[in-house]
């Protein structure tokens, strides 16, 4: 696999939001950069450096990156076209999903074993992290030329070495988001409150010390103890909360709406967003300067750790 020690050459298919904040990324580290769209004579808002096309190019890229609607038989269309396209190059194929199986996406690939997923959070090009996964038949040499990839866009990379829904982020996200649904349905806490206890409390432990190493920093005994009687009587997982799922179909989407656990109504959209986005920003900048100013202490384990260890 020569081609994967080195990604040079950069195809998108798909030219939402996340397909140009993408390109911007790969475009302004110096990789050489395309956009694939149906609208790509129209486009008037590309990136520097990024070229549109819309028609797949005569010489095979090294990495190509679906962001295609979240279906499984239009992306499945879209791979079989890339690898119809170039069946004697060695071409990664990414999908973008941030909640499909890939062991489903991946079952007509002719070549799974180049096949991975890359999760951006949104906005792609000045979010600090991505995540990296390897498909149902990817060997590390190939996530880890995706991940190289990634990282020279100025990323930190998560990498997952096995296939999962969700990736490892929203995983997390949604079990925490679960509980707290579940809580404002039962008239717990409100919504205010949840994120009160999120913003003082939650996040900056975890700014600072991460979500596992608060717990070894403050005692493991304590923490295991704890999960024995609570766990138990956290709210069961088999179904997303009803109380989201209702929301949503009223149409109480939140901000784009003016209504979701909040009154939104009246607020300048774009305003709120490129806020959200900017405090993002800054509060990243403060957490790598923080962070790798008291992080030389720990040193990640060299062993797996396993049940009964």
């Amino acid at each position: 696999m020569s081609n994967q020690a080195a990604i040079h050459k950069v195809l998108i298919v798909g030219y939402g939001v996340m397909g140009k904040g993408v390109s911007a990324t790969f475009a302004a580290a110096g990789f050489d950069t395309m956009i694939k769209s149906s609208r790509a004579a129209e486009l008037d808002d590309l990136p520097e450096g990024v070229t549109a096309i819309s028609d797949l190019p005569g010489a095979a890229p090294d990495l190509v990156i679906e962001f295609v609607p979240e279906d499984v038989a239009i992306k499945q269309k879209v791979f079989a076209d890339i690898e119809a396209a170039w069946p004697n190059d060695e071409v990664i194929i990414a999908t973008g999903t941030s909640g499909m199986s890939l062991d489903v996406l991946s079952e007509k690939l002719a070549r799974p074993e180049l096949f991975t997923g890359i999760h951006y959070f949104m906005p792609a090009e000045s979010t600090a992290v991505a995540e990296v996964m390897a498909g149902p038949g990817a060997p590390a040499e190939v996530v880890d030329a995706v991940a190289d990839a990634v990282r020279r866009t100025g990323k930190e990379i998560v990498t997952l070495y096995k296939p999962i829904v969700g990736f490892l982020i929203n995983r997390l996200q949604h079990i925490i988001l679960h509980e707290a649904y579940y809580l404002v349905e039962e008239g717990v806490a409100t919504p205010a409150d949840i994120d009160m206890a999120a913003r003082k409390m939650l996040a900056p432990r975890m700014c600072l010390n991460g979500l596992i190493e608060q717990k070894d920093t403050s005692g493991l005994e304590i923490h295991a103890l704890a999960q024995r009687s609570i766990v138990p009587e956290l709210h069961p997982i088999e179904i997303p909360n009803p109380l989201i799922q209702d929301m949503v179909a009223r149409g109480e989407v939140g901000l784009s709406a003016g209504r979701g656990f909040y009154d939104w109504d009246g607020c300048d959209v774009d305003r709120v967003r490129k806020q959200s986005s900017e405090r993002l920003r800054k509060l990243s900048k403060f957490l790598d300067e923080e962070v790798s100013e008291y992080a030389p202490h720990t040193k990640p384990k060299t062993r797996e750790l396993k049940r009964g260890q």
